[in-house]
């Protein structure tokens, strides 16, 4: 017996073996059973994902001998010849080589004849939107308005080009791109018939090149299948089409967190040597990226990363900031697009590469203005480059310690005299946690003091600032709860003229902002 493809030879016959595309099996199904057969089907959607299998389940199922069977009559000698694309009432035509108006009219022609033997004569035009538009229009009134047994389906993967008069003559479906783990049980299964095992590294990888196209899947696993002994292996994979491993990409990436400029060249220059071409390697690399800035965001799952999460090293992980990250792939996209431009790309690739050696010191400008505030402020750095740099510790999170806070309340911690700037960034911190304007507000504050053991006095250069905060004092009191062990009475007090007014004491409200600065501007004062 021949050899098989095993893109042919896992072409579904039947509606449920049509993977990925659930409502549309559904509503055809659905249709045929209830009798509420269209004239005109169009299916649109991306190559590989089972247009013209399903073209094919549904001419099978609605010239069945004993009526429309959406179970597509099982072993009837006419379905298999519909399903081999040979039945005599069931005419296949190619779009993109009968694109002229003479084609169309030969239709128009053969359709006023009936069926041989069928109930239903069906036109299966594949990749419709080739035809010119002078075909479009001879085809307008007989899709409108054809002979009772003339049954026309459309397939294209460009619907955007078919005119808007046929698409409204027309039942529409969009093919979706085959899920990954679909496509990952369905090659395990190719396998399993040709007597292979497969590694589920080397499915996923299979898999993940596919793109949601199955065919594409089955078509690389044809070639993959080829040079495997008994065994499908990503290593192998990796060996003979040339690509870069994870390991080494995983490699790699600790290098440059560690701004190894001179490890990342030699590994470099060892997978060129071993015949990996310039833009596989980019495109290796920006994936590997890509995964990691997922997998910094918290995705751990694998149809979506494309392999499992614990394939990036948590030292890298950890070493990068999401900015840093998405700095890395949009550099080698850059590259990418550079490269067929380049005087060298080689060269072109070790200049990126030696750039993002120092990728761990990289700050976006809006990170850069968010530290320069908190070092004006004294408080220390959040990004940890900075933080090293400075020699302190970046600012850690206020972790909530009920223990801690139940135990203050019962008065067993010692009640605290002074309280130092890493304990109010860290106050500064927990009350941003819970409402970010009041945290904000904090960070500008003139200066604080702790006259005695139970009054925190806050002074602010804006009477704004100062109701502000009176305002959300409860919610201070308890995040000093958390920070020094036990609540305390907060003072706000108004910087004015080199005087000091008190804000909270007085149970007259704070004049606005607005006011205070009219009141300076034009050396008044307020009356009433």
């Amino acid at each position: 017996m021949s050899y098989e493809v095993t893109a042919n030879r896992k072409r579904p016959t039947h509606f449920d073996g049509l993977l990925g595309q659930e409502f549309v099996v559904a509503t055809l199904k659905n249709s045929i059973r209830t009798g509420r057969i269209a004239h005109a089907y169009l299916f649109s959607g991306p190559r590989g994902v089972g247009k013209t299998s399903a073209a094919r389940i549904l001419a099978r199922s609605l010239n069945c001998p004993g009526g429309p069977d959406p179970d597509g009559c099982p072993d009837s000698p006419d379905g298999d010849a519909v399903s081999r694309g040979v039945a005599m009432d069931v005419i296949e035509i190619d779009g993109a080589s009968n694109t002229s108006v003479n084609d169309v009219r030969q239709i128009k022609d053969e359709v006023l004849f009936a069926p041989q033997s069928s109930r239903y004569k069906i036109y299966i035009i594949d990749e419709v939107h080739m035809l010119s538009n002078s075909a479009f229009n001879a085809l307008l009134k007989t899709i409108e308005e054809p002979p009772p047994y003339i049954i026309f389906v459309f397939a294209t993967t460009e619907v955007h080009k078919v005119p808007a008069t046929i698409r409204s003559r027309c039942q529409q479906f969009n093919f979706r791109l085959v899920p990954l783990p679909v496509i990952a049980s369905a090659l395990h299964d190719a396998a399993g018939d040709l007597g292979l095992t497969a590694e589920d590294d080397a499915v996923l990888w299979i898999a993940k090149e596919a793109a949601g196209s199955l065919r594409d899947a089955y078509t690389l696993f044809d070639q993959v299948a080829s040079f495997s002994d008994g065994e499908i292996r990503l290593a192998d994979i990796q060996q003979k089409l040339g690509l870069v491993g994870f390991d080494q990409l995983d490699a790699m990436a600790q290098a440059m967190a560690d701004g190894s400029a001179d490890e990342v060249l030699s590994l470099c220059d060892e997978l060129l040597s071993a015949g990996v071409a310039i833009e596989q390697f980019t495109i290796d690399l920006a994936d590997y990226f890509r995964t990691a800035l997922l997998v910094k965001h918290g995705v751990k799952k694998t149809g979506i990363l494309g392999r499992p999460a614990d394939h990036v090293s948590a030292p890298v992980i950890n070493a990068f900031t999401p900015t840093q990250l998405q700095k890395a792939v949009d550099m080698l996209f850059e590259l990418y697009r550079n490269l067929r431009y380049s005087l060298n790309p080689r060269f072109e690739l070790e200049l990126v590469l030696s750039r993002m050696a120092e990728l761990a010191f990289f700050i976006a400008p809006r990170e850069l203005l968010d530290e320069f505030a908190r070092l004006r402020s004294g408080a220390p750095a959040r990004h940890p480059r900075l933080a090293a740099v400075r020699g302190e510790e970046h600012a850690p999170s206020i972790p909530v310690d009920t223990d801690a806070t139940a135990a203050a309340d019962a008065g067993e911690v010692e009640t605290p005299t002074d309280l130092s700037r890493a304990d109010w960034q860290k106050l500064v911190d927990a009350v941003r946690s819970q409402k970010l304007a009041l945290g904000t507000i904090l960070e500008k504050i003139h200066h604080f003091e702790l006259p005695d053991a139970e009054t925190l006095v806050l002074s602010f250069e804006s009477a704004y600032h100062a109701k502000a905060v009176k305002e959300d004092t409860p919610l201070l009191q308890e995040c000093l709860k958390l920070v020094v062990g036990r609540g305390m009475r907060i003072r706000t007090v108004v910087l004015e003229a080199d005087s000091e007014v008190e804000a909270t004491d007085t149970g007259e409200e704070t004049p606005p902002e607005q006011v205070d600065m009219v009141k300076r501007v034009f050396r008044g004062e307020v009356i009433d």
